[in-house]
């Protein structure tokens, strides 16, 4: 059973989405060629741990970082490690935190300095079609007209949608109910209620929508070997307009960053 969370529990869901908005800024001013992945997930860590925060991705089931670093042909659940980011690669940081018993969760992909017409296409339209979502995310609609807004726009730019991996429903856990797929029907799916609080999180391929596991049994590749984009935001259910609690300007409003 889904449950509307009450205003005290969004209030704290609030509060972990702007210390996660505020970790993919501090992550985004250090995206550059030479960078490593690992260098980038201890500047999290260490900026979630110096709000109080804990980072809710490290050590959960196994996950070995507090960020995920998904570069390139990776979707999601890439591993931080020695790699060193190189002119035109694409990265995909996913953040989480746990604080006052709630979480924290969003994503952003960040060009790594000048990228080819096509990537920044793809990067544009990701998320794009991330905010088509949301707008869809109103009280008497069901999440399949969320993940229907998020296809039809993807997809009209000629890019695939990922099916294996969906959104989700955010508070005392990481994941809770509903799934929130980034493709679907209109008028199908759990319907969606005020006070529900989802993360909508498109993640959008090049090329085609195939994509495999790697050998560590985290991160998600696509098949072609194409580039992929990963862009997530928390929003609560509300009557007329959803309601944003994670937020990108503090990383489209600082100069320094490139996006």
């Amino acid at each position: 059973m889904v449950r509307p969370k009450t205003e005290e529990e969004i209030e704290l869901l609030r509060e972990n989405a702007i210390i996660v908005s505020k970790t993919l800024a501090e992550v985004g001013r250090r995206v550059a060629p030479g960078v490593t992945t690992k260098e980038l997930n201890r500047v999290a860590e260490d900026f979630i741990r110096d709000h109080g925060a804990i980072p809710s991705f490290l050590g959960f089931e196994g996950f070995p970082a507090a960020l995920c670093m998904s570069v390139n042909d990776v979707v999601v659940h890439g591993f931080p490690s020695d790699y060193v980011l190189k002119e035109g690669d694409v990265v995909s940081v996913d953040c989480g935190t746990l604080y006052k018993g709630y979480n924290g969760d969003s994503a952003y992909t960040f060009p790594v300095g000048e990228v080819d017409a096509e990537t920044r296409k793809l990067l544009d339209v990701t998320k794009a079609s991330l905010y088509k979502g949301i707008e869809a995310a109103v009280a008497g609609n069901r999440v399949g007209d969320i993940g229907y807004a998020v296809q039809t726009y993807a997809e009209s730019f000629g890019f695939s949608v990922v099916r294996e991996l969906e959104g989700h429903g955010l508070g005392k856990e990481m994941h809770e109910q509903p799934g929130v797929p980034n493709f679907g029907h209109k008028g199908k799916g759990t319907k969606l209620v005020d006070g529900m609080v989802i993360c909508i999180e498109p993640m959008i391929n090049a090329g085609g929508r195939g994509v495999y596991l790697a050998r560590n049994g985290w991160a998600v590749h696509t098949q072609d070997h194409k580039k992929s984009a990963h862009y997530e935001l928390t929003v609560v259910v509300r009557k007329g307009k959803a309601e944003q609690l994670s937020t990108f300007d503090f990383i489209e409003k600082d100069g320094a960053i490139r996006f």
